[in-house]
């Protein structure tokens, strides 16, 4: 089945596509905030999510994505990371999926291609819910940090 080929495809070129999204995030200007995040950080965590991809798809649940995702928008407010250079890095992460896939040049039966549509479907279900589950993460690290200057000026 393609949609499984496909997958398998990107887990053996994980440490590939990790690269390739490393040069296309230093090279993009709305992401220039992110460059204050070691490469190797970001490589990691790229390979990562390409290498373990048919498990995010088929096995992880909401709650699995929101226990990865939900700390690294926290690590990124953290780091001051702007929310809108944390969500396009990870349009750009599915984004460097997809120009993977477009040089491979997948040529298979309309058939095939057809099989394909629920991976296709499950991996914009993945990236979305990271996106999602991110902000959250950053959001409540401002929400916390609001509080805690709240409370400081009120004890000064």
């Amino acid at each position: 089945m393609i949609a499984l080929r496909l997958v398998r495809l990107i887990e053996t070129h994980s440490d590939q596509l990790a690269e390739s999204l490393l040069h296309k995030l230093e090279r993009s200007s709305r992401v220039a905030d992110l460059r204050r995040i070691p490469g190797r950080e970001i490589r990691e965590r790229a390979s990562e999510v390409y290498r373990n991809l048919s498990d995010w798809l088929l096995t992880k649940t909401d709650d699995d994505i929101e226990r990865i995702y939900k700390p690294l928008g926290r690590r990124r407010a953290e780091q001051r990371v702007p929310l809108s250079a944390l969500c396009w890095a990870l349009i750009m992460t599915e984004e460097n999926l997809w120009d993977f896939l477009e040089m491979e040049g997948m040529s298979e039966k309309p058939l095939e291609i057809l099989g394909g549509f629920e991976l296709l479907r499950l991996m914009d279900q993945f990236f979305d819910q990271a996106v999602y589950f991110a902000t959250i993460g950053y959001e409540s690290y401002w929400q916390e940090h609001e509080l805690d200057q709240v409370a400081s000026s009120r004890s000064a």
